[in-house]
């Protein structure tokens, strides 16, 4: 079974599971299991997939952002991506490329008969994942599987409340099989259906809205950085870290710090203290500027003092 899942974290967490030979390596409030399925998990609720690492497939293309009428195994998404995750060296990229963006692998195990297991949540780059992913599978006869992750899980008395798979760690996965589908040719067919109606529309960002996965502008995450944003100084990776835990949606901290340097070069940013690495830097809301989603007769957003 080739597992596929749609970002690297979780991909990676899913090569633990399916390993061969595991070791369990503490760094300090998180444990990273590697390699070798020596024991089984002690916890409730876990276990271990069969297989191997080589099993899964990263489709980590992050499809809820940019342009998606261009080749998405083209220069213009592998740059999209690198400037995202601040990946600057040729060796980087190319590790970046054949570890994340495996279109081609996954295509040779399809064309091997491979049955597949996809992996998804409603985090829009999965969502967005799953939904290509069936663009491309329709043409294929391959017996295919989905694991969705739930909202929440409830163990005993304690609740666990889950945004993506990768915050699901590498013993639980087998856990979730228990809500394994076999997806129908009119369900992929369907899926097929609302990727080409987001090319078709082409927005800059997409997002999930009242359980609908649709086109958004640029600017839709942008009230969460000035609803946490005040003059008073604060370091970028605090203010990025209090969006992400107060706000608990599947966007990268990456694109939070791209609209903050948008947002400094327009001037609605003040740098107090600039650093090497941006998210080191200090700083403020300027002159007291906010933003506001009131679009302007020109198609523009206006900026209130």
């Amino acid at each position: 079974m080739i597992e596929v899942l749609f970002a690297d974290s979780e991909s990676a967490s899913m090569k633990a599971a399916k390993s061969t030979v595991i070791y369990s390596k503490a760094d300090g409030p998180t444990s990273v299991f590697i390699a070798g399925k020596k024991k089984p998990p002690k916890k409730e609720h876990s276990g271990w997939l069969e297989g191997s690492a080589d099993d899964v497939v990263c489709f980590g293309y992050m499809l809820d952002i940019g342009n998606i009428q261009k080749d998405i195994e083209g220069h213009y998404r592998k740059n999209l991506i690198f400037s995202m995750l601040d990946i600057e060296t040729e060796e980087e990229i190319q590790n970046y490329a054949d570890s994340f963006m495996q279109m081609q692998r996954l295509k040779i195990y399809l064309e091997a008969g491979e049955s597949i297991r996809i992996w998804y949540s409603n985090a829009p780059y999965s969502r967005c994942g799953l939904y290509h992913l069936c663009n491309i599978l329709h043409c294929y006869e391959n017996e295919i599987h989905l694991v969705e992750l739930p909202e929440y899980v409830v163990h005993g008395k304690t609740i666990v409340f889950y945004r993506n798979w990768g915050e699901v760690a590498a013993e639980e996965f087998a856990g979730f099989l228990s809500g394994e589908k076999i997806l129908s040719k009119d369900e992929i067919q369907m899926y097929a259906f609302l990727w080409n109606e987001l090319v078709e529309e082409n927005s800059p960002l997409r997002a999930m809205v009242n359980g609908k996965m649709m086109g958004v502008p640029e600017n839709f995450y942008d009230f969460m950085i000035f609803n946490r944003l005040t003059t008073k100084p604060v370091k970028e990776c605090r203010l990025i870290g209090d969006i992400i835990g107060h706000n608990q949606i599947s966007i990268g901290d990456w694109w939070y710090a791209k609209r903050i340097q948008h947002f400094i070069e327009e001037g609605l940013i003040k740098v107090l203290e600039d650093a090497k690495r941006p998210y080191a830097r200090l700083i403020c809301l300027a002159n007291q500027h906010f933003y506001t989603n009131e679009k302007q007769e020109d198609g523009s957003y206006r900026k209130t003092i």
